[in-house]
């Protein structure tokens, strides 16, 4: 069976908030905003349908940017998608959102739309817009009537931390199919989550505590697991246990970064990963994806380079978040700055 592949793909800079831990207004606020126009759009999606043609996966999208419904070509681009059947995930904003835009979102295909909340309202809305955590509750309505799903992901730094569980309650009340939370990634303004490793462990072990009440309840929300430390969690609880028979050099889960995942910025730029800020690869107009896969890549597939996690039985499943390793100080190979597993030699 075949497996997918994940594209990333920033199609503009263009955005109606400028939020405090957004990427790219992180290195200069003054900065130009890029755009693809059409024919680095056209040419970008071919020469993804053509990296997965070689490499036997199937392409699946993820459309951000910015936010991509102010692209003037956003919609010919989903016909595009709909034209070869390409599955895909829209990141973007509620702002521009109804119930007739959800609606043809769906039309052309779209499966999942996934919005930010960032804090219960005083929180979210210093973090992106004011009027922004209403008007975000208030969207996830228009998503789940046009059969789309609706997907919630929480930002956690040491700004909100404590809102967290508030959040899961507050999701859960509007009916939001599927949440999940992810770490800050600081970038060169800010070095450091502010999240002591035992108080991160303690957070998920509160949410996982919460999401068992729901499930139990049969609530309809789906809790997503994203961030890989879970693992190390379910490891420690009991939850997750290590096959008997694995194979040797092989890597089972944990970050897709040299998996099976790559980025794509308005300017080309190709990325291991968005959140790693020194991760240019290439440029898709003037690379062949196929072609950085196997050279530029290879340097984050070097798993014995992982300073803590090459000496970890969890090394094929985890390896924490090396995006957020790399905010720290620049090295993707260094330690989760929130992984509390004491590693001895």
């Amino acid at each position: 069976m075949k497996q997918y592949f994940s594209f990333q793909w920033h199609i503009t800079d263009e955005c109606d908030q400028r939020c405090k831990h957004c990427y790219i207004f992180s290195e200069d606020n003054c900065k130009k905003l890029d755009v693809m126009n059409w024919k680095q759009m056209e040419d970008t999606f071919y020469n993804c349908l053509d990296f997965c043609k070689v490499y036997g996966r199937l392409p699946y999208f993820y459309i951000t940017g910015g936010d991509p419904i102010l692209h003037p070509d956003f919609w010919k681009l989903l016909a595009l998608m709909k034209e070869h059947e390409i599955p895909f995930t829209i990141l973007g904003n509620p702002f521009h959102l109804n119930d007739e835009v959800c609606q043809r979102l769906k039309e052309y295909g779209c499966q999942k739309y996934q919005l930010s909340l960032d804090g219960m309202r005083e929180t979210h809305d210093w973090f992106r817009k004011p009027g922004s955590f209403d008007i975000t509750l208030e969207k996830i309505g228009c998503i789940n009537r046009a059969g789309i799903r609706s997907v919630i992901m929480t930002t956690v730094s040491g700004t909100n931390i404590d809102e967290v569980p508030d959040i899961i309650d507050t999701v859960v009340a509007h009916k939001a199919n599927v949440f999940a939370f992810a770490r800050y990634c600081p970038t060169s303004e800010e070095k450091d989550v502010a999240i002591e490793p035992l108080r991160y462990r303690q957070l998920l072990a509160d949410c996982d505590r919460k999401f068992k009440e729901y499930e139990a309840a049969g609530c309809e929300t789906y809790f997503n697991k994203k961030d890989h430390l879970w693992t190390l969690y379910e490891y420690e609880t009991g939850v997750f246990k290590i096959p008997e028979t694995v194979e040797e050099n092989m890597i089972y889960g944990g970050c897709n970064c040299g998996n099976c995942h790559l980025t794509i910025l308005p300017t080309g730029d190709v990325y291991a990963c968005r959140r790693v800020q020194n991760s240019k690869v290439g440029n898709v107009f003037e690379d062949r994806l196929a072609d950085v896969w196997v050279c530029q890549m290879e340097s984050y597939r070097d798993y014995r380079k992982f300073e803590k996690c090459s000496k970890c039985e969890l090394l094929a499943w985890c390896r924490g978040c090396p995006a957020v390793a790399s905010g720290k100080d620049g090295n993707f190979y260094a330690a989760d700055p929130q992984c509390w597993k004491e590693i001895t030699e």
